[in-house]
């Protein structure tokens, strides 16, 4: 009579993690995807308030940091000026040597800007040729001659293309912030004045062509 053959012993029950312990791996991989997707949002407004080119606040970004300094304003007494500052006739440097040179202009006034203001004040791109700056604590004595420092350091620029030497110039015009400010009516403001600044500079020469 043949014998069966030994059964195997069975093997032992594999451990599981506990319940909690899965718990809490999701808890800690839910939690760093959303780390991760609240940086990405993060970098994706901070891109969406940015001037590509010129790496600075572009209109939303600049009226964005207005309305909140009009708000600590309102709310601490505080005051500033606001300037609104046009590029005069940048059209003819892009027509006549190519949106490379007009953007090489406009890097260069922005890092002429920059060089004026302290860091607490606020440098932006409306659009086109078109500037404005925030700035703190100034009388309407100091910020006109803020104005007049920002035009002269763009006036002062100068550029060779095509061994043409070229110039640019800029009007600005300014508006005072205080408690009773509002964002869209101070830039409106601002812009008025750079208008009729403009019409007082237009006998000034903006752009000169001049063989080198």
């Amino acid at each position: 009579m043949s014998k069966r053959p030994a059964s195997r012993p069975a093997a032992p029950p594999r451990r599981r993690a506990s319940t909690g312990d899965d718990t809490r791996a999701t808890i800690r991989s839910l939690r760093s995807k959303l780390k991760a997707a609240e940086r990405r949002v993060a970098e994706l407004e901070a891109a969406a308030d940015t001037d590509f080119l010129l790496e600075i606040p572009n209109r939303r970004g600049f009226e964005r940091e207005l309305t909140r300094a009009i708000a600590y304003m309102k709310r601490y007494r505080a005051s500033g000026a606001l300037i609104v500052l046009d590029v005069d006739r940048l059209k003819p440097i892009n027509d006549s040597f190519g949106h490379a040179a007009g953007d090489e202009v406009l890097k260069a006034i922005v890092g002429a800007l920059t060089r004026q203001v302290r860091a607490s004040d606020v440098v932006g791109r409306l659009g086109g040729d078109e500037f404005a700056l925030l700035l703190w604590n100034l009388s309407e004595t100091d910020a006109k001659a803020k104005a007049a420092i920002f035009e002269q350091a763009v006036d002062e620029l100068s550029f060779v293309f095509r061994g043409q030497q070229v110039t640019a110039g800029a009007s600005a015009g300014v508006a005072l912030l205080g408690a009773q400010s509002d964002a869209g009516r101070a830039l409106e403001e601002a812009d008025a004045a750079m208008y009729v600044r403009k019409a007082r500079r237009r006998h000034e020469p903006r752009i000169r062509l001049v063989s080198s």
